[in-house]
């Protein structure tokens, strides 16, 4: 599942509960593949995609700061109709924390967000984003070396987002559609207020929503992000922050001693109640992940649910502040720059516990100015954080609604 996007840290620690304690099934048991889909020594194509039918490439994509990501292209869908458009227009897929593209393609293909834009004529680039397992290499640092997991999202704002986008631009020479999820919203909504990717950007679908997390309502969430502060560098030892690690476990399972915290129904606990997921994808989902991300991400990410700012990382003090920014507080991204001509489809639900309905309502408050034709919203009642990717009924309810977004600005 992509938390991601976007996320709170509440999201974080509801994927690594359950990586380690035992969950219950959700909905009915119907509708995924039972199997590990990425066994050790397999690709994203190999095992996801090439195996339904469809093409799919593996690209890599060097950061300017030397990470070097994994990629999938998948050129065309496998239906008849899918290549009549002579010009595809590419669409770049990006996930959430502590998951990586893997998590866009748990259902059956014909759910699957990726393979239902290809085959509705468009060329789709998965992103991975650095510190996945397909993207724990730099052109000089090891996974093994501390440095190698020095940046927040901040990072994937500055490197990770303009890497891929320059390269999708090059290998396509077409402007981009941009799909998020939760944190994979956060990290795109930051870029484009600072004009980053606008030159090379179409128009963006921004599924759950993170910018604002002050009406987050979970009580894990809330205990979680108070206590992941910027000490707990210190308190792991640790700059990765690997989910499946025994120090990161024992943290979790101590925020499940809390009074009133209940870590066996944690997804309905720190998503909402998700209205349509398959017990089966979900097992699926956990055997390919979580991903481990870096233990400053977090740190970041509990700080944006703290304070209710969206900012860049906070290093506390004063002096380390100014000599990162000139500054002694972290500059703030401020979203009411974004382009009021940048054609945007925003879709919430009514039950997700961490995108919650309020705190989207402020991120549209910053919206206020933006081109009434330009701004699509959408809101589901019964939706929560999860079923945006692995929904069974997304396709019907979301997916179709994304695809006739992208269509319509193709014919503009």
């Amino acid at each position: 599942m992509a938390l991601q996007g976007s996320m709170s840290f509440a999201a974080f620690s509801f994927f690594l509960l359950l990586a380690t304690l035992p969950h219950e099934p959700h909905a009915s048991s119907s509708g995924s593949f039972g199997r590990n889909i990425n066994p050790p020594g397999s690709g994203l194509c190999s095992s996801s995609v090439i195996v339904h039918g469809y093409q799919c490439q593996e690209h890599q994509v060097t950061t300017n700061d030397g990470y070097i990501l994994s990629v999938q292209r998948i050129p065309e869908g496998r239906g008849k109709g899918s290549g009549s458009r002579t010009s595809k227009q590419p669409v770049i897929i990006q996930h959430g924390v502590l998951v990586d593209g893997v998590t866009w393609l748990l259902n059956s293909p014909e759910q699957d967000l990726p393979l239902i834009l290809a085959d509705n004529g468009f060329d789709v680039w998965i992103a991975n984003s650095r510190g996945t397992r397909f993207s724990r290499r730099h052109i000089s640092l090891d996974p093994s070396s501390p440095a190698f997991w020095n940046w927040s999202w901040d990072e994937l704002v500055s490197y990770d987002l303009p890497a891929l986008f320059n390269y999708v631009f090059t290998q396509t020479e077409q402007k981009i559609n941009y799909v998020g999820h939760s944190l994979g919203t956060l990290i795109a909504l930051a870029s484009f207020s600072e004009g980053t990717l606008v030159s090379q950007l179409k128009s963006a679908a921004l599924l759950s929503p993170i910018a604002y997390l002050s009406h987050m309502n979970t009580a894990l969430g809330v205990i979680a992000a108070k206590s992941f502060v910027g000490e707990v560098t210190t308190l792991f030892g640790l700059a990765e922050f690997n989910p499946k690690g025994l120090p990161v476990d024992a943290f979790l399972k101590s925020l499940c001693a809390y009074p009133g915290i209940d870590c066996y129904d944690l997804m309905t606990a720190l998503t909402g109640k998700n209205c349509c997921l398959n017990s089966s994808t979900v097992d699926l989902f956990l055997m390919n992940e979580p991903q481990s991300t870096s233990t400053k991400n977090m740190v970041h990410l509990a700080q944006t649910v703290r304070r209710g700012v969206l900012t860049k990382f906070n290093y506390v003090r004063p002096d380390y502040n100014i000599m990162h920014y000139g500054e002694v507080f972290p500059p703030i991204y401020n979203l009411s720059n974004i382009p009021h001509d940048l054609p945007l489809f925003i879709s919430y639900g009514g039950r997700d516990a961490l995108s919650d309905a309020r705190d989207v309502e402020n991120l549209l408050d910053k919206l206020k100015f933006h081109d009434e034709d330009k701004l699509s919203v959408q809101f589901i009642q019964e939706y929560a954080h999860a079923d945006y990717v692995m929904g069974f009924n997304a396709k019907d309810l979301v997916y179709n609604a994304v695809v006739s977004f992208f269509n319509h600005q193709v014919s503009t």
